[in-house]
């Protein structure tokens, strides 16, 4: 079965700068100030209107994100917030996003403020010491979180390490995706021992699902839609640590409905379809057609054949809407 991804004719996507005071005019240090690996591509995307920065003289309120307590206690000593935004079409990525980070790293820095990614719900390091914007292009730069969430009416049975069948409670979804123009991906109904699991699973599939789209895109830049293959291939080449050749399932979700005959409600960022339109915003990641066992006993599997102990040996589920970084 294919699966039809509809393809935006732009993309947007932002950064935000909180920071205490502005000691000079944004738009004069963007996009001059900016690294000299980006610096170039920084100018024309100035020029052209593709890259913006706008400055907005009041607190940046948060909604949705998930910051440590000295996060929060430096947003609130901050009052001025800075938008960098960039906006082109879907065949220019990856660069466009890098160059816009790029942008919000340099400000970040030479302001000391706060730089936070709205989209994934977390912030980036811009000390002194800490790397700037990579050269090169790699999922892994924290370009996705993970939002890990538990269904309201859950029971959780007594741990037993040899039964964790009986435990579905978990969802794992990815938060960035949609950033690259694609749907986000989730695992729902694990149990809550797999919460690592499911996140190192789903991040090998995020990072063979944006290789295969961002050589579509560069090959297609007029394309307003993509077909894609229910069945996934996972290469040992996919994966960081090796292992076996594997495949996966992806079905289009709808990230409010949960599983069908699940009770109760879940507490989690809702990414559901665009009201309005047919456009799948959410892949639910699972066992391949034929497998005869649990969305548990396909993971636990998964896991041996890396030849490693099974990982989270918490009984207690993860607190709602904590973030896994990428």
């Amino acid at each position: 079965m294919k699966i039809t991804i509809p393809l935006p004719s732009i993309i947007t996507s932002l950064f935000i700068v909180a920071m205490e005071h502005v000691p000079f005019d944004v738009k004069t240090f963007v996009p001059w100030r900016i690294g000299s690996t980006f610096r170039r591509s920084a100018i024309n995307s100035t020029n052209n209107g593709a890259l913006t920065v706008t400055h907005h003289p009041t607190p940046w309120r948060p909604i949705g994100t998930a910051l440590t307590d000295d996060e929060r206690h430096r947003l609130r000593r901050t009052r001025h917030h800075v938008v960098i935004s960039s906006t082109a079409p879907p065949h220019k990525l990856p660069t466009t996003v890098q160059v816009a980070r790029a942008a919000a790293r340099a400000l970040a820095r030479e302001c000391d403020g706060l730089l936070i990614d709205p989209l994934t719900s977390s912030t980036l390091l811009t000390c002194g010491r800490c790397p700037g914007e990579p050269a090169g292009f790699s999922l892994d730069d924290d370009w996705l979180s993970w939002d890990a969430q538990v269904h309201d009416a859950a029971t959780y049975p007594p741990w037993d390490p040899d039964d964790l069948g009986v435990c579905d409670c978990l969802r794992v979804t990815s938060l960035g995706l949609r950033r690259f123009a694609l749907p986000e991906i989730t695992i729902d109904g694990a149990a809550c021992a797999h919460s690592l699991c499911a996140t190192n699973l789903l991040r090998t599939v995020a990072g063979r699902l944006l290789t295969d789209h961002l050589s579509h895109l560069a090959a297609h830049p007029d394309a307003r839609d993509r077909k894609i293959d229910d069945y996934l291939r996972i290469q040992p080449s996919d994966q960081p640590d090796g292992g076996l050749p594997f495949g996966v399932r992806l079905t289009p979700y709808d990230a409010d409905a949960g599983e069908l005959g699940r009770t109760g409600s879940i507490r989690r960022l809702k990414i559901g379809p665009t009201p309005g339109s047919d456009r799948v915003s959410c892949l639910k990641v699972g066992p391949p057609s034929g497998f005869t066992g649990s969305l548990n006993d396909w993971l636990c599997a998964r896991q041996a054949t890396h030849h490693t102990t099974l990982t989270s040996i918490d009984c207690h589920p993860p607190e709602p809407s904590k973030l896994l970084a990428a």
